[in-house]
This record gives C-alpha cells, sequence and structure tokens, in this order.
C-alpha cells in the first residue's frame, strides 16, 4: 500500500497547506537527531522530511491523492507528469537539506538547538499537564510568581532577541517575547493555574551557554478580561553584556461551543421545535459551573428576537469577584423543512394572518 504520508505528520487527508507546515515544523523539531537521541529519530526525521516534500507541493501531493506512493514513484501507469507520460518522484534522501529550506537559514539547526553565547535562538514554549508535569518535582514547582493550569500539551516557536543580564544600569534589553495564552471561559470562571515550560540560553559561570528548561507559572484570576497581560522578567535567553528579554503572556479567550463572552456576561443559544415557540414547552441550559438549568416558556410565545437572562451565571467581575454577569438566551427556532398538505390546511384555518 505505501507510506502514509499525512499518517507520518498526524495529520487527515483533508489537511490545509498551513496544517502541512505546522505539523512538519513541530515533528520535525521533535525528532531532529540532534537533538533527539532516541534510536528511531534518523529515520523519523528522514520520514517526515519526505511527507512533507510530498504533500506540500500540490501537483505530488494530488498524484499521491489519487494513485499513492506507487504513483508517485512511476509504478502507476498513466499517473500524469509534465511531459506527458508517467509521474516519477524520489526522494532526496538528505532531511537535513528540507530542515534547511523549510526555516530558511544555512545553519538553521544551530539557531533552534546550539546557540552560541553570541547567537540568537529559538525560545522554545510548551503548555504543560499540572498532574503529571515532571519539572514541578525538579524545579520545585513554578517559577516567577504565577500560576497556570493543565490542558492539552502544545508547543510554539519564537524567534526572541533575548540576553544574559550585566551589571544593573549597563546593556541594552531586546524588546518583549509575547506569546498569546488562550483559556477557557471555565477557567475564566473559576480561577485556574497554568504551566508553560520554556527552553532557552543561559550562561554559566565558566562563560559557556547551555540549554536551560524552566516553568513559568501563571495563576488566571477569577474574570480576567481578554487582553490581560502577565509578565516574567527578564526570562528570555542570556547574552553576555545584553539584558535578558521579559516574556509576556497575554490571555486570550479559548473558543467555546457553547458560550461566548460579552463582559461579564456568556451568550447561549438554545435551540427550540417552531412548536415549542408557539405553543410553549421547557429547555434545559448549560452553565459555566457544569450545572444546568431548565427555563419554562409555556406561557409566551418565542419568536427570533426574544432574549431570557440567568441572573449571576455569568462571568465574575474581576475586581469584585463575588459579583457575576448573566447568561443571555437567544433562541434558534428550527423550522420544519416540509409540510403534508393536510398540516398546511389545519395550520391555516388556526394561525391568523
Amino acid at each position: 500500500m505505501g507510506k502514509d504520508y499525512y499518517s507520518i505528520l498526524g495529520l487527515s487527508k483533508g489537511a490545509s497547506d498551513d496544517d502541512i507546515k505546522k505539523a512538519y515544523r513541530k515533528m520535525a523539531l521533535k525528532y531532529h537527531p540532534d537533538k533527539n537521541k532516541s534510536a528511531n529519530a534518523e529515520e523519523m526525521f528522514k520520514a517526515v522530511a519526505e511527507a512533507y516534500e510530498v504533500l506540500s507541493d500540490k501537483k505530488k501531493r494530488d498524484i499521491y491523492d489519487q494513485y499513492g506512493e506507487e504513483g508517485l514513484k512511476g509504478g502507476v501507469p498513466g499517473a500524469p507528469g509534465g511531459d506527458g507520460t508517467h509521474f516519477t518522484y524520489t526522494f532526496s534522501g538528505d532531511p537535513r537539506a528540507t530542515f534547511q529550506q523549510f526555516f530558511g537559514t544555512n545553519d538553521p539547526f544551530a539557531q533552534f538547538f546550539n546557540m552560541g553565547v553570541d547567537g540568537h535562538g529559538a525560545q522554545i514554549f510548551e503548555e504543560m499537564d499540572v498532574e503529571d508535569d515532571p519539572f514541578v518535582h525538579i524545579m520545585g514547582g513554578g517559577m516567577g510568581g504565577h500560576r497556570m493550569a493543565g490542558g492539552t500539551r502544545r508547543s510554539f516557536s519564537f524567534s526572541p532577541q533575548d540576553a544574559f543580564r550585566p551589571p544593573e544600569g549597563k546593556g541594552h534589553q531586546d524588546p518583549p517575547i509575547i506569546k498569546d495564552l488562550f483559556v477557557s471561559l471555565e477557567d475564566v470562571a473559576q480561577g485556574a493555574t497554568k504551566k508553560m515550560k520554556i527552553t532557552r540560553n543561559v550562561v554559566g559561570g565558566d562563560g559557556l551557554s547551555r540549554k536551560e528548561e524552566k516553568i513559568l507559572t501563571i495563576n488566571v484570576k477569577p474574570g480576567w478580561k481578554e487582553g490581560t497581560k502577565v509578565t516574567f522578567e527578564r526570562e528570555g535567553d542570556q547574552i553576555p553584556g545584553k539584558i535578558p528579554a521579559d516574556i509576556v503572556f497575554v490571555i486570550k479567550d479559548k473558543p467555546n461551543a457553547m458560550f461566548k463572552r460579552d463582559g461579564a456576561n456568556v451568550i447561549y443559544t438554545g435551540q427550540i421545535s417552531l412548536r415549542q415557540a408557539l405553543c410553549g414547552g421547557q429547555i434545559v441550559v448549560p452553565t459555566l459551573d457544569g450545572t444546568t438549568v431548565s427555563l419554562d416558556l409555556s406561557n409566551e410565545i418565542v419568536n427570533p428576537k426574544t432574549t431570557k437572562r440567568l441572573l449571576g451565571y455569568g462571568l465574575p467581575y474581576h475586581k469584585e469577584p463575588n459579583r457575576k454577569g448573566d447568561i443571555i438566551i437567544h433562541f434558534d427556532i428550527l423550522f420544519p423543512a416540509t409540510l403534508s398538505d393536510s398540516t398546511k390546511e389545519i395550520l391555516s384555518e388556526v394561525i391568523p394572518l
């Protein structure tokens, strides 16, 4: 059947070009053999490079989607080629060349992992689960006087211009490294602890640069607004004669399938049938704490502009955490797709013009 390039990059067949680039960046950094010393790192590094070369090229990807690896390598007569013959593709066998081309530097691995004391590296950020974070024990819990809470692991790369702390009053500090931190509305409602593991370059007492992993801990306070900034001073890479850059996390709302924030209020859209809208009934409204509230609509007609409020079920006000906003309920009335002639006759008799 041949190689499954989508599976190698952890993607599905309908992946976008941007998804493919992000997946290659993540996998190439993970399996680069100069960093990853596991037995299969070299093989995986080569496999992700080949998968990226195919899926990032529209012509190769179209042929692969139709004919598979065999069609790419000339094994399927009739697989289209630019010269009217069947198409033939063979991987160069040099995954480092693919890596270099992707990251756009003569020595990309040095840029990302082996930065000298006079170089510029890539700051690596990784969100960690609180419960099984090994660095909590190694490093004594969070660093920097903030808190942060778990979820899916995600990695982000930056190109900071960071600095080693010079004597007080001397040296130049580069601009802060800014990273969006997405938090759920449930976290904003209750408060949460989030941890970010960073990998940075530090200068030892011998003057040599080395990589250091560190946990930055962020306290998400109840009611924090989108745009709230949390600053960790001088936590960037260290370079002699320069002040390390600050690292700034900017709070962003994580998309929510049920709710949308409107200040301290949250908006919920409930679906009801046309019969419920006209004849009444009850709907169950979820809340941010996981409970539900039953809403009685039996004494009114619900139209598309009708709204309801559940007082005090919204988000806390940051400066008054004991006071909360509301859940504002909008309605999506589901009309039937078809009506029988007999139903139409009945409705025409009972519904006024």
